[in-house]
């Protein structure tokens, strides 16, 4: 079989030998201990890991790299709303393009391969996200996929304009109908976002990506959707095309309370993307002893069957001032922040991040380290596939359809009180180029 790379002595499990992986016309073709093929582009592993490529299914990218134009100082879900509202009236396209493009060459360094961004779709910012989004979806196309959501952060009722907008967004090129049902005045007003959100979708047969219930508790209604959200999944026959972010709230139900809305969300097969960094940075603000996680239940969802995935959400604004689109950083927090540290546990936090995200957003058939899948694949700077999260190895190298692009080396050295200076090479201090940081060997 005629093949167009082959990556050699990769580890793909620490129960299994070395493998070797060809991959021809942007597919992964054979998975053997040894491809007796000769070809010229070939990648000695040299014993590390190979991981399918991570996939982001939640992140917000016009609204990234702003922490330091406004700083919210209360860290509060409020705040962080007023705050980018402010700043997203402000919104310039080159202005967007260019933090966008940050988060993006940050993500794909670090092995992303597939990102769901959410762009805000209101009268404040008008459809600029959207716009921006769909310009880099083509220019990045080569480097990763990248799933647009038309996201109704001001609400649908009460922000006049939003249904057209959506619609707009949607007739640009939007892949995905989204929802931020809290953000209305009412229960009536949160429940009616609902169904229209679910009928714009079923109109343009388009999965749904909705925020929902990011609180504390359940005392107010409007966060306290997700049963409704489940039983309109399945009254739509809508099962497995729907995502959930945050869905904090449900962390405050007692466990006879909690169980049949887990039990009703495996029945609606519901994805739910669990946001670590933002959730637990926001969450809890006003406890004044023994502060709350602000995560949602993952344990029990996870325990329940239902698809958990995780993501970055945003990064470096007023939701979540920290964060370099890294999925092995916020599993590694993540893991701690649940208590899963056995290695089982540890090995389902990496599957959060590649084929239950991949799930998540729609592209289990297609992606995976297995012949006949694309070869959207990394190789990280470790030996041991169980250590990947203990280690927050580097990529070594990153590929998108049989492609490289990305090649990541380091070396280090220790001196023990040797003395001697150490310059940097020339290169060292240089900020290379997207043609330099993404190139085929």
């Amino acid at each position: 079989m005629k093949m167009d790379m082959i990556i050699r002595r990769a580890r793909i499990s620490d129960e299994q030998p070395l493998m070797d992986i060809g991959i021809a016309n942007g597919r992964i073709v054979a998975i053997e201990e040894a491809i007796e093929t000769q070809i010229d582009q070939e990648i000695d592993a040299e014993g590390r890991v190979a991981l399918p490529g991570f996939v982001e299914p939640h992140l917000h990218l016009e609204k990234a790299l702003l922490h330091r134009r406004m700083p919210a100082r209360f860290g509060t879900l409020d705040e962080a709303i007023r705050v980018t509202g402010i700043l997203k009236s402000k919104q310039q396209k080159e202005d967007v393009l260019d933090r966008s493009r940050q988060v993006l060459d940050m993500a794909i360094k670090n092995g992303t391969v597939v990102i769901r961004a959410h762009p805000d779709v209101d009268p404040i910012q008008g459809l600029i996200g959207v716009e921006t989004a769909i310009q880099l979806k083509d220019e990045y196309r080569d480097l990763l996929d990248l799933q647009i959501v038309a996201f109704p952060q001001e609400g649908w009722l009460k922000t006049s304009g939003v249904r057209e907008l959506m619609e707009q967004a949607l007739e640009m090129g939007a892949d995905v109908v989204g929802g931020c049902p809290y953000n209305e005045l009412s229960w009536d007003d949160t429940r009616s976002h609902i169904d229209k959100v679910f009928d714009l979708a079923q109109k343009r047969d388009l999965d749904v990506d909705m925020h929902v219930d990011f609180a504390d508790d359940t005392a107010d209604q409007r966060f306290a959707t997700t049963e409704y959200i489940a039983r309109k999944t399945i009254q739509t026959g809508y099962q497995g095309r729907v995502a959930l972010g945050h869905v904090t709230s449900l962390a405050s139900l007692k466990p006879d309370i909690l169980k049949p809305i887990i039990d009703l969300l495996r029945e609606a097969d519901i994805h739910i993307v669990t946001l670590p960094a933002t959730d637990t940075y926001l969450g809890g603000r006003r406890d004044e002893i023994n502060p709350r996680r602000g995560l949602t239940p993952v344990r029990a969802l996870h325990g329940g069957g239902v698809n958990v995935a995780y993501s970055s959400n945003n990064i470096r604004n007023a939701f979540t001032p920290f964060g370099k689109a890294d999925p092995l950083q916020i599993g590694n927090l993540l893991a701690h922040l649940i208590q899963f540290g056995t290695p089982e546990h540890q090995a389902d936090i990496l599957k959060m991040s590649t084929s239950n995200a991949a799930r998540a957003v729609g592209i289990s058939e297609d992606y995976g380290l297995a012949v006949g899948k694309q070869a959207d694949l990394m190789i990280l700077d470790t030996n041991i596939v169980a250590d990947a999260l203990l280690d927050l190895p580097s990529r070594s190298w990153v590929l998108k359809r049989g492609r490289i692009t990305v090649v990541t080396k380091h070396e280090s050295k220790i001196c023990r009180g040797c003395g001697h200076a150490h310059p940097q090479s020339k290169e060292a201090g240089a900020r290379p180029g997207i043609q330099d940081r993404y190139h085929q060997i």
